[in-house]
């Protein structure tokens, strides 16, 4: 099976001469279809940087990425804009859901932007935010709900379009305790699912729930540990219709 992400010797070097900073050096990195990954650090450990690349936000300087299959070195700046819209779900720190519009216009975007017709739009996004447990507050805009709530939002447009990555920034970021176990419950539950989940966290607590903990330090991977980790349930969650 071809990994989700396939990283070979990938470096990034920013600025030239007397002021260049490299901010990541010769990672290597694999990620299977299905894994859960932790990406960690300290400040100024690369993991930013090996988001934005994961992410096709950026571009490695040497070395090769492929997303899914699909070597991100050959594509110009439209085709990586279309690899982020149908391969990859993004999850921020601070929701980024539109303000004055409803939770489910809110999912249905991606989609919107994918062409999909209106109807079918709103059947899948309302299928996705009952499966995160907003089945019942799919009308009401992001100022009506919770830190915990708009999460699972960002998390069911995220999931919507069925990408092969779910890629989450510190989703826990700006939520209490008891909103993190929610939302990390919620990603383990996706992960469950067969969907592969890559997520930056600073916090241990957040880390404990992926199945791997990748740790960086001064641009390079210091650590890659593998946790014990359950068969992978497929098909039996209301996620699993989004996409078809």
């Amino acid at each position: 099976m071809t990994p989700v992400i396939d990283i070979r010797n990938v470096t990034k070097t920013y600025g030239n001469g007397k002021i260049e900073v490299t901010a990541l050096q010769a990672v290597d990195l694999v990620v299977e279809s299905g894994d859960f990954v932790a990406i960690m650090g300290p400040s100024g450990s690369g993991k930013s940087t090996l988001m934005n690349i994961i992410g096709c936000l950026d571009v490695p300087t040497r070395g090769r990425f492929s997303l899914d299959g699909v070597d991100v070195r050959t594509l110009d700046e439209a085709a990586l804009a279309q690899v982020r819209l149908r391969k990859i779900g993004f999850v921020f720190q601070s929701y980024n859901l539109i303000a004055r519009t409803s939770a489910v216009e809110n999912v249905e975007l991606p989609l919107t932007y994918a062409g999909v017709k209106p109807k079918e739009r709103r059947r899948r996004a309302l299928i996705a935010l009952e499966a995160v447990g907003l089945g019942d507050r799919a009308e009401h805009v992001p100022s009506e709900l919770s830190g915990g709530q708009q999460q699972r939002a960002a998390v069911a447009r995220a999931l919507v379009s069925d990408p092969a990555l779910l890629l989450a920034d510190e989703p826990t970021g700006n939520l209490d305790s008891a909103s993190t176990a929610e939302v990390m419950a919620l990603f383990a539950r996706v992960n469950a699912e067969g969907r592969t989940v890559v997520l930056i966290t600073h916090e241990d607590e957040v880390a404990t729930y992926a199945r791997r903990v990748v740790r960086l330090r001064d641009g390079r991977i210091v650590s890659d540990e593998r946790r014990g980790s359950g068969d992978v349930v497929r098909g039996s969650h209301p996620l699993a219709e989004v996409g078809s």
